[in-house]
C-alpha cells in the first residue's frame, strides 16, 4: 500500500472498525506468509497454506481498497 492509503487508514481506522480489522488482518497475513516463505523448504501442506493466505490477504486488500475509495470520494466532494 502506498503512503496515501496508509494515511487514510490511520485517519479513519479509529472510527471505522471494519477498516481497522481488515488492515490488522492484512498485516497479520503478510507476517505469516513471510514466516512460511522464509523456510528453506515448504511441504505440500505449507505450500497450500501460503496459497490460501495470499488469497485471503488479496481479498482483504480488495475490501480495504473499496472502503478507502469511499473515503476518497467523500474527501473530493
Amino acid at each position: 500500500m502506498d503512503e496515501r492509503e496508509l494515511e487514510l487508514i490511520a485517519t479513519h481506522s479509529d472510527t471505522d472498525a471494519e477498516l481497522a480489522a481488515l488492515y490488522d488482518e492484512h498485516v497479520a497475513f503478510g507476517k505469516l506468509i513471510d514466516k512460511l516463505e522464509s523456510k528453506p523448504y515448504l511441504n505440500a501442506t505449507e505450500e497450500n497454506e501460503v496459497r490460501e493466505l495470499k488469497k485471503k490477504k488479496l481479498a482483504g486488500k480488495t475490501r480495504i481498497q473499496s472502503i478507502l475509495n469511499k473515503y476518497r470520494t467523500a474527501e473530493a466532494n
